[in-house]
């Protein structure tokens, strides 16, 4: 097989196409499952700020124990322990915890770079697996981690909430019921007005960083505390906001609209306040054109916050506005009337609300499926086919051209 980067991203885009289109049709057999009251033990692999957060959600889930706990920085291992079950097996090589028989599952939060080798291995140790998005870092990866999942027979369920959250399940009703018209344009947006790009000491002692097992398959360099503990910035371990925060929205549009890939991105962007500190552009737009006549318009910055996190489906008939605490939907030349369902207290567009607790509800939904072995929500051919349109978008700002997915 040729190592050439264009071949083994066309191999891989031609093979999602055939399986996300399938992913309806996708089933677990109910081998290895387990009792509604039985003691589910997972393992937390990447235990840094984000793993945290979700493994504070699954302590709230009955019948779940989290049971060991890894990650190559000594501080962030230190403070998982604090969360995890006082008895929790601690270590930095994540293959412990796949050579454990007595662990049924893994949740994974280490950066982007590792997530598809991570979830391969896991699969393979007949493990069931959470991983945190985007599932794939490049266009390559999307084939290995999608057969790891139905060879070995795995629940896997990549983490972009929105697809177990009520408004957004109500919302997905509403457009199957022809609420909104033909939809022919899609805006995405994810504004922040952020001091992330701040640099100065982080406090991270090198010695307590395994930085060999952090690069993992990243290209050798020395150790930069910024890059570690920023890595979504840096191409190597992450790809911007395109794949950090367009992914969970673009998500929601494939599974809405029934398609699984865009036909051309075209994007622009720029860094106006991380110049010379980010690689990734600080303001990004990016132009999807799809089948079926859609368009899709994401836009996302770290300067201004106007707009916040918050999707619309533009249809002939009406408007659809969703966000992580509601819904609305806008009737276009007084076809019908106004409605909306408001769950959260927070503001219009915000990034997070904790009613409803998506996380809580996209954790529960995996250990469900790990017991039932049904289809989760989002299982990895919906997270290959959202991280692979971000990708397009990254291609074509790189290039300086229009990325088609024919030749990509």
């Amino acid at each position: 097989m040729s190592n050439s980067p264009e071949i083994s991203r066309r191999s891989m885009l031609k093979a999602t196409v055939g399986v996300v289109a399938g992913v309806a049709a996708f089933g677990v057999p109910a081998v290895n499952a387990l009792g509604a009251n039985e003691t589910l033990n997972i393992g937390c692999i990447g235990t840094g700020g984000r793993c945290q957060n979700l493994m504070s959600a699954l302590a709230k889930i009955p019948s779940v124990r989290m049971a060991a706990v890894c990650d190559i920085y000594e501080a962030h291992l230190n403070q998982a322990k604090k969360i995890a079950d006082p008895k929790a097996i601690a270590t930095k090589n994540y293959k412990e915890i796949l050579d454990n028989k007595d662990i049924d599952a893994v949740l994974i939060g280490s950066p982007d770079h590792w997530h598809v080798p991570m979830t391969v291995d896991a699969c393979n140790a007949k493990k069931d697996v959470y991983v945190e998005k985007p599932l794939t870092h490049n266009l390559a990866e999307g084939q290995a981690v999608i057969e790891a999942q139905n060879k070995n027979q795995r629940i896997v369920q990549v983490g972009t909430q929105q697809r177990s959250m009520p408004q957004f399940q109500k919302a997905y009703d509403l457009i199957k019921e022809g609420r909104l018209g033909k939809i022919y344009k899609v805006h995405l947006t994810w504004n922040r007005n952020s001091d992330r790009v701040r640099k100065g000491p982080k406090g991270v002692d090198p010695k307590q960083v395994d930085w060999k097992a952090f690069l993992g398959n990243a290209p050798a360099q020395d150790f930069d505390e910024y890059r570690f503990r920023n890595w979504r910035w840096f191409w190597d371990f992450g790809n911007g906001i395109l794949t950090d925060l367009m992914v969970h929205f673009i998500d929601v549009v494939h599974w809405y609209l029934d398609v699984d890939h865009p036909l051309q991105a075209t994007t622009i962007g720029d860094n106006y306040i991380s110049k010379g500190v980010w690689e990734t552009p600080d303001t990004i737009q990016t132009l999807l054109t799809y089948p079926k006549d859609l368009q899709v318009y994401f836009e996302g910055t770290f300067v201004n916050a106007r707009n916040g996190a918050m999707l619309e489906f533009m249809g002939a008939d009406a408007t659809l506005y969703l966000d992580r605490g509601r819904y609305e939907i806008h009737p276009e030349g007084g076809k019908g009337k106004y409605e909306e369902y408001v769950l959260g207290a927070g503001k219009r567009g915000a990034d997070f609300y904790d009613k409803p607790d998506g996380e809580l509800l996209h954790l529960t939904n995996w250990v469900e499926c790990i017991r039932n072995r049904k289809k989760p929500n989002c299982p990895a051919e919906a997270g290959v086919g959202a991280a692979a349109a971000a990708h397009l978008g990254n291609l074509a700002f790189r290039s300086g051209k229009v990325a088609n997915w024919k030749d990509a």
